[in-house]
Order: structure tokens, then C-alpha cells, then sequence
């Protein structure tokens, strides 16, 4: 867009002059007279040589109580067939910058009931928590079932909840609407919706409406739940931006100016001494590969880590946590206590190796291990399927009712599973229950009798012709003569009969065998041969 008088400033927002329905907005310059926009809004009427004005704003969305409950695009615009009427707008760029001494961080856990997440990547209140794996592991459904846990199974709770839907399905902006609503917390929830299908601008500016929301609650002394479903599109869409500025992208294909995007959203999810704003995103991996760089540009801000593994979905552990991945800067002791501390440790190490000991129990199986490994191993499997849950939001899917783990509870039943007491129990009992199964362990008789079978050794086998009342000979012991001589083997025809040593009574048997081949000068006529019988 080329301009003949005053430049206009970074992120003012342009009109049309024809058509007021055009709405674009500056991103960079191009030269000194001419900038790169985004269009926003209505491309219809858009040509070569249209002329827009600066209207000296820029982009704004509503904010007030009035918003709770509802649900807007990035320009505010009402998505629930309601009118929406505020007193109050604040611009999406607008600096909100905070004082160093009003900054503050919480050693509070805030519980969500779900026993994977609560034990080895516990929430900080006020922290940032990602929720990282490929397609199809259950990012979204693991996000709504926080949402279900910590807002609509807690009216109780006085925090508003802000969701961010940047580059999804509108489809699940609509299911999340609907709950809320029966669950009776709408009153205490806004979503900003930027769906898939739209252009890369208006996904790309939803995060950064949906903080403004975030931010103005903060500002107003409440604590904010902020989700955001899915980082990794926000990512994308800036991406897709940068390519249409034709910028050069950096060494991994993605825009250079990545990570002063991240930055720029996440920095202003900043908790106060008066209020706090937790996080928790879902952050899709491309291709299961989680060293991709757009991915990796988000971790230095995440707090807790929570990562889906598709080896783990596959083998129908439900939510496929990968349990070794997930970490917390909230597990110290300081933190979580002592006890969870050691209980976390201790399930590590049983963990990892276990992970050494899975090649050898998938070519060979678990009972070629030592005695110490097979319970390691065995622990594992228990500790594992105990980490299985089913959810509330999926029991219309799974059939199975959901269930919500308190963390002392789970605790408790770590603490259980890593001592000698389900060291006997099959593994599988522990899939998706809702407590602790009875231990079980082998009688003492039927240890005894196992113990005694192992140490007596078996009887000498008779053999089956053998008379009960007819004494058994001792076996026969062969001895073994040396090989007859060449000369010995062209000799007479009419050879001997051949003696057989043996030991016990032996009886006499004339047996007629057809004599062997003569040599030359050998007489053709052969003699029986008598073999001694045993």
C-alpha cells in the first residue's frame, strides 16, 4: 500500500474510502512510502488503485464484565447470535507494561485431579503449562478435561477463564460452549474464536485479543485460567505472514522474527503480587518430531511440561502421557513437599530402568530377568497402568464414567505400588481404575509345594515292560572296541561272532543276518552271526 501524504504508524488500522467494509493493517514498511498490510476483513471489493485513510487507531477489542459468557472473533464481533454491547475497549497493543516490584511469582499447586499431571508435571498457579504431542493423541481432550476439572467441577472458584481458539475447529469452540453452559460457570468464561479456515492475520492476532482479555481481568485484581488451543497455529500463521512479506526465513525454514513473537504473547501472561494468570496451551508437534524449532521456541517459557507419546496411545494407555518426559519446576521439595519429592525420584529411576530392560523382555520375555529386575520391571507395568484415567469430557466416546484423583490419594497410591505389595498383581487391573485393586499373593502352601518341586530331584524312568515284582538290571554300559583294520575288513567272510561287553544277565540269541559283499578271494558263502542279547 502506497500513501502520497503522512506515513501511518505500525499497526494502524487503514479503512476503505469506497467501501467501509475494507479493513486492513500496516505490518512493515516495503520503502519509504510504501508498507506491507494484512488484510483483516472483506477482499470482495479490494483492487488495484482502491484508496483507504488512516483512521490514527488501531485494532481494539471489548472488554468489561459484559463480556463474560460470550464469544467473539478478534474484532469483538459477537459469535453466539447475541448483541454485545460494552462501555469499555482496549487496543491489542496497547502497553501494559508491569513494575518489576508488582511482578510475582507462586509456589501454590493447583490440583486437577488428573493423577499423571498432578504426580510428575504439577500446575503452578500463576505458570505456564504445555500440553505437547503429535496429531490424534488427545491434546484438545486432555485441555478440555482441565477445563472441566478446574472451572465447571469447581463453581467455587472465583477465576475467570479465557480460551483462545487460534487456528481450530470451530466445531470444538462450539462443544466447549455448550458445557460450560450446562455446567452453569458460563458467567465466568469468554472464548475468542479464530478458526482454521480464517486468513492467517486474523489467526495470527486472536492470542494476542484473547491476552488483552487475559490482561484487562488481571488489571481488575482476578485471577485469570488463560487456554489456548493451539500454539503451534499461532506459530504458523506468523509464518505464513512472513512469507507474504517475502522476508527471508531463518536456517529452519520458519521466520526470523519467531521468538520475539513468542515472547511477545507469553510475556504479557505475567502474574501480579493482587492476581495471578495461569496458563495451559496445547502445542501440536509436526510430524511427532518435538525438536522442531517452532515447538522448541515456546518451551523457555513453559513451567511445566506435559508430553503425549504415540507409543504410549498405542499401547491404549489413556492419556498417552509419556511419563519420563514430563517435567515441573515446581518439583523440589520447597514445592510439592518432601514426600512427593522422594515418591517422584523413586518412580523415575523404576521407570528408566525398566526402559533398559524392554529389549531384553521383548526378545526373550520377563522371566529370563533377575529376581531384582523382574520386580523392577514389574513395578513399572503397575505404575504405568495406574497412571491411566478416564476422563468426563470422553465418557460419551470411552463408555467408562470419569473420575477426578485427589493428589494426596494419588500419593498415597504411588507410595503402595513402589513398596513389595503389588509386586504379585497382574498389571492389568490397574487399567483406568478408580482405586486401588487387592493386592494378591501366592498361599504359603502353594509356595511350599513349588519350593519342594524345584530342589527334589526326579526319579530313575523304568522302563514300561518292566514287571512290578522283577528286579530292574542296572542300564546297559557299552564299551566302545576299536575300528577294524583295513586287511581285518578284506579278510575271510565267514567271520566270528562279534562279543557285546555288557553288565547284568545276558541270554544268547542266533540271529541270521545276510552276509556282506565279499572282497576278491573271499569264500561267498558267510556264517551266521551270533549276537549276544542283554
Amino acid at each position: 500500500m502506497a500513501f502520497t501524504g503522512k506515513s501511518p504508524e505500525v499497526h494502524a488500522l487503514l479503512k476503505g474510502v469506497d467501501d467501509e467494509q475494507i479493513c486492513l493493517e500496516v505490518m512493515a514498511s516495503a520503502s519509504n512510502n510504501s508498507f506491507y498490510c494484512l488484510i483483516l476483513y472483506r477482499t470482495t471489493n479490494l483492487r488495484r488503485g482502491a484508496k483507504v485513510v488512516d483512521t490514527g487507531t488501531t485494532l481494539s477489542i471489548p472488554v468489561g464484565r459484559e463480556v463474560l459468557g460470550r464469544a467473539m472473533n478478534v474484532f469483538g464481533e459477537p459469535q453466539d447470535s447475541k448483541p454485545l454491547k460494552t462501555k469499555e475497549t482496549r487496543s491489542l497493543y496497547a502497553p501494559h507494561k508491569l513494575p518489576l516490584e508488582d511482578v510475582a511469582g507462586s509456589g501454590e499447586i493447583l490440583e486437577t485431579g488428573i493423577k499423571s499431571i498432578d504426580f510428575f508435571a504439577p500446575l503452578l498457579k500463576g505458570g505456564k503449562m504445555g500440553l505437547i504431542g503429535g496429531a490424534g493423541l488427545g491434546k484438545t481432550i486432555l485441555l478440555t478435561e482441565l477445563i472441566h476439572n478446574v472451572v465447571i467441577s469447581n463453581p467455587k472458584n472465583s477465576a475467570v477463564s479465557v480460551f483462545a481458539a487460534v487456528g481450530e475447529r470451530s466445531r470444538e469452540a462450539q462443544e466447549l460452549l455448550e458445557n460450560i453452559a450446562e455446567a452453569g460457570v458460563l458467567d465466568k468464561t469468554v472464548l475468542v474464536v479464530g478458526q482454521m479456515g480464517e486468513s492467517p492475520a486474523i489467526r495470527f492476532r486472536t492470542a494476542f485479543a484473547a491476552a488483552t482479555l487475559a490482561e484487562y481481568f488481571r488489571d481488575q485484581k482476578q485471577d485469570v485460567l488463560f487456554f489456548i488451543d493451539n500454539m503451534f497455529r499461532f506459530n504458523q500463521a506468523g509464518y505464513e505472514l512472513s512469507t507474504a512479506m517475502k522476508t527471508i526465513p531463518s536456517e529452519d525454514g520458519y521466520q526470523p522474527t519467531l521468538p520475539s513473537e513468542v515472547g511477545s504473547l507469553h510475556e504479557r501472561l505475567t502474574s501480579t503480587t493482587k492476581s495471578s494468570i495461569t496458563t495451559i496451551e496445547a502445542i501440536y508437534l509436526p510430524s511427532d518430531d518435538i525438536t522442531d524449532y517452532s515447538v522448541k521456541s515456546v518451551f523457555p517459557y513453559l513451567d511445566s511440561f506435559v508430553v503425549l507419546s504415540r507409543d504410549v496411545y498405542q499401547e491404549g494407555r489413556l492419556p498417552a502421557v509419556d511419563l519420563l518426559s514430563c517435567s515441573s519446576s515446581a518439583l523440589n521439595p520447597d514445592t510439592v513437599g518432601q514426600e512427593h519429592y522422594d515418591l517422584y525420584l523413586e518412580s523415575k529411576k523404576v521407570l528408566e530402568e525398566a526402559a533398559q530392560l524392554e529389549r531384553i523382555v521383548s526378545l526373550v520375555g520377563s522371566s529370563e530377568l533377575s529376581k531384582n529386575d523382574q520386580v523392577t520391571y514389574q513395578r513399572s507395568l503397575v505404575l504405568k497402568n495406574y497412571m491411566t484415567q478416564s476422563f468426563f469430557v470422553a465418557e460419551p466416546q470411552s463408555g467408562r464414567p470419569g473420575i477426578s484423583v485427589p493428589l494426596k490419594q494419588t500419593l498415597e497410591d504411588v507410595k503402595r505400588i513402589l513398596s513389595d505389595e503389588y509386586d504379585e498383581t497382574d498389571p492389568d487391573l490397574f487399567m483406568f481404575a478408580s482405586k486401588l485393586p487387592e493386592a494378591t499373593h501366592p498361599t504359603p502352601i502353594a509356595a511350599e509345594n513349588e519350593t519342594e518341586s524345584s530342589t527334589t530331584p526326579s526319579a530313575t524312568p523304568t522302563d514300561s515292560k518292566t514287571k512290578p515284582n522283577e528286579p530292574v538290571s542296572e542300564p546297559t554300559k557299552a564299551v566302545s572296541t576299536p575300528p577294524a583294520s583295513a586287511e581285518t575288513s578284506r579278510g575271510t567272510a565267514n567271520a566270528g561272532p562279534t562279543p557285546v561287553v555288557t553288565s547284568g544277565p545276558i541270554e544268547i540269541a542266533n540271529v541270521t543276518t545276510p552276509a556282506a559283499t565279499p572282497d576278491a578271494g573271499a569264500s561267498a558263502t558267510a556264517a551266521p552271526t551270533q549276537v549276544q542279547k542283554p
